[in-house]
C-alpha cells in the first residue's frame, strides 16, 4: 500500500503530530481545535469544539469540567469521537475511542500553566449550568479570587480526558474531489494497527 509523502510512517500518532505541527504555520486561529463529539442517555448527539492539548505516544488529551454536559456524557458512555480540520492545509483526522480521565500530575501541570484569570475561572463557572447573568458570573469570579489567591490549585472537578483511539483516519483533499484517505483501526488498544485505504 502506498503512504508516501504526509501519510508516510509506521506510527499515526506521530503522523497526527507533523500534521498538527504543519497546521501551526498555516492556521490563523487554534489550529489544535477538535469538534469532539459524544452521546447523551438517550443517544442524541452531541458536538462543540475544545482545545487540543496533548498528543501522548497512545492517546489525544484535552482539558475541561467534569461536570459540564461534556463531562458527564464522556463519564456516562466512555467513548467519544472528535475531528480536526484545517481549511489551510485541506487536511483532517478523524479519531473514534475510548475515554479516560486524566486527574493525576499532567491535569496539575498543565492548569499551573493556564492564565491566573483562566485558572479563577475555571473555579468560578458552574459549565454547562443555567446562568442567570453575566454579572453574576462576574460575582462569582471575584469571590474566587478573593478566596483562592493569586495560586489558586486545580479544582477536583476539572481535569483531562484522555482518549484512547479505536480508529483514526488521515484525509487529505486531492483533485476533482478523489481525497486521499487511510484508516488506522484496531479491535482493543491493545491490538496491532491495520491499516486501509478508503474511497473518497
Amino acid at each position: 500500500m502506498d503512504r508516501s509523502g504526509i501519510f508516510a510512517g509506521d506510527d499515526p500518532f506521530a503522523i497526527a503530530k507533523l500534521w498538527l505541527t504543519a497546521a501551526e504555520a498555516t492556521e490563523p486561529n487554534d489550529p489544535n481545535a477538535i469538534a469532539l463529539a459524544t452521546v447523551d442517555p438517550e443517544g442524541l448527539p452531541n458536538v462543540r469544539m475544545v482545545l487540543l492539548k496533548d498528543i501522548e505516544p497512545a492517546a489525544f488529551v484535552f482539558y475541561t469540567n467534569y461536570g459540564s454536559a461534556k463531562g458527564r456524557e464522556l463519564d456516562a458512555s466512555g467513548k467519544a469521537a472528535f475531528v480536526l480540520h484545517w481549511k489551510s492545509l485541506r487536511r483532517q483526522i478523524r479519531v473514534r475511542g475510548l475515554v479516560s480521565r486524566e486527574e493525576g500530575a499532567p491535569a496539575d501541570a498543565y492548569y499551573a500553566s493556564r492564565s491566573l484569570k483562566s485558572r479563577l475561572g475555571a473555579w468560578a463557572s458552574d459549565q454547562s449550568q443555567p446562568l442567570s447573568s453575566r454579572l453574576h458570573l462576574m460575582a462569582e469570579v471575584a469571590k474566587i479570587t478573593a478566596a483562592k489567591g493569586p495560586n489558586p490549585t486545580r479544582p477536583p472537578f476539572w481535569g483531562g480526558f484522555r482518549i484512547a483511539p479505536l480508529e483514526i483516519e488521515f484525509w487529505a483533499d486531492g483533485a476533482f474531489r478523489l481525497h486521499d484517505r487511510f484508516r488506522w483501526s484496531r479491535q482493543t488498544v491493545d491490538n496491532s494497527w491495520e491499516i486501509s485505504r478508503l474511497n473518497p
